[in-house]
């Protein structure tokens, strides 16, 4: 049998399991990837085919597996019903260690990744949370890319709230320390950039670098809800998504900066102008 050491990566076509993935493999750390999709980038890799809601695809994904990163699976508002299910298979297979990627918008005691986070610090000897503000990718990968190309906007429900925003490269870099540190780090990670900025700041940076004003519009709760509704989501998840632009708004739950970055990984955290000054295609 092979020593147990291989990482298994679910969620490893999205924006941090690739990058953790990647970076892994850098590290010449065994990595497999999970997931639904076969990218033909992963093409003569370790791919087992993975399904959240299927099973029989978990047996085989953890063969020597020592530790997993866990990525809840998509717009499922109780993840918790399949996931930690996995976590005690998972333990009985001998996988140690968990991480897991939530939010800083959700607490231990919170939805969706909260009783995920409860089973973690109850049941695995080693295991750590990765609690990301949120992704300057979303302005490059995500909701935010076409709006801005397109209509030179940015919607959200924030108004003047401000978001420690930080990129994927270094949440992903805090969740490979977390998966291969000797020392495990058994601890909740809250995740930022270097500053916390407002939706208007954000357009101003990327206005400044494409020579285009882009303008934020901060829609009322009810329309940016009715909005993701149209697009597909479901509409509690997107209620609940709406909600965390209003506690932005009204509370300032994301006006908050961090050392984590460069505590757990040695480097300053990426800047929002630094990021936009390497995705500058992104907008064109």
């Amino acid at each position: 049998m092979k020593d147990r050491n291989i990482a298994l990566i679910t969620g490893a076509n999205g924006k941090t399991g690739s990058r953790v993935a990647a970076r892994l493999t850098q590290l010449q750390h065994p990595v497999r990837l999970a997931g639904r999709a076969h990218p033909a980038e992963w093409e003569g890799k370790d791919y087992v085919y993975f399904d959240w809601y299927d099973e029989s695809t978990h047996t085989k994904a953890l063969i020597n597996v020592d530790r997993v990163y866990l990525v809840v699976p998509v717009l499922d508002i109780n993840p918790a019903k399949v996931m930690n299910p996995f976590i005690e298979k998972a333990l009985r297979a001998g996988v140690k260690r968990f991480v897991l990627l939530g939010s800083a918008s959700v607490s231990e005691d919170g939805p969706i990744f909260g009783p995920v986070h409860q089973a973690l610090s109850r049941l695995a000897p080693e295991w750590a949370v990765l609690q990301p503000s949120y992704f300057m990718e979303n302005f490059t990968e995500g909701q935010h890319v076409s709006t801005i190309k397109n209509t030179s906007t940015i919607y959200s429900a924030t108004g003047d709230g401000r978001v420690g925003f930080v990129s994927a490269d270094d949440i992903a870099e805090v969740g490979v320390r977390a998966l291969i540190d000797d020392k495990p780090h058994n601890t909740a990670h809250v995740i930022t950039g270097p500053q916390s900025l407002t939706y208007g700041e954000v357009g101003k940076i990327i206005g400044k670098l494409t020579g285009q004003a882009i303008q934020h519009i901060s829609l009322p709760d009810e329309e940016l809800k009715a909005g993701m509704v149209r697009a597909g989501m479901p509409e509690e998840y997107a209620d609940m998504l709406a909600g965390l632009d209003r506690r932005i708004r009204e509370n300032g739950s994301e006006d908050q900066v961090t050392h984590t970055v460069e505590r757990v990984t040695g480097r300053r955290p990426i800047s929002f102008e630094q990021f936009v000054l390497s995705h500058g295609d992104s907008w064109k």
